[in-house]
């Protein structure tokens, strides 16, 4: 492999992780990834918007995004981005949230932010990923923790 290719990151768009990933609107919590080192780390960005469901009740005098969609998120780009290295055409594997661990919250999130999920892996065995998270607006941390999932090839179901 060249050094080049050894540096250049990747990136996934909306159609990208509609295609792996099983979340639609409204639970889908990333709009792009950017910066994909192969499972090692990556960037999801999700732009907040006024018009999201969870803003109708979470407050309504004073929107916050709530911090469990912030988790989601993180969730999400580790799924995607583990999935995206193993897509070979045919239908996807599940991702399953597994764990959360160490979680903080340190800002709120509102309307008009643009949320960075930076998501690295620290651990991986057969089907299992784990990966600790920041969440970013602006560069300032918002969000941290550490989450795991597991793939499951048959849709978990036996």
């Amino acid at each position: 492999m060249s050094e080049q290719a050894a540096t250049t990151l990747g990136a996934a768009d909306i159609l990208k992780i509609l295609a792996v990933l099983p979340h639609r609107y409204p639970f889908l919590m990333v709009d792009k990834i950017v910066d994909i080192e192969g499972d090692k780390r990556a960037v999801g960005v999700k732009n907040v918007s006024a018009n999201e469901p969870h803003f109708q009740g979470h407050f309504p005098e004073n929107p916050v995004m709530p911090g469990v969609l912030i988790l989601e998120g993180m969730a999400q780009t580790a799924g995607a981005v583990c999935l995206l290295q193993r897509a070979e055409g045919g239908k996807p594997s599940l991702v399953y949230f597994m764990t959360i661990d160490k979680a903080k919250f340190r800002r709120p999130v509102v309307p008009g932010d643009v949320l960075e999920y930076h998501m690295m892996q620290i651990a991986k065995r057969r089907n299992m990923w784990w990966f600790r998270g920041e969440a970013k607006v602006d560069g300032q941390l918002v969000a941290e923790a550490e989450v795991g999932a597991m793939i499951a090839h048959d849709g978990g179901r036996k």
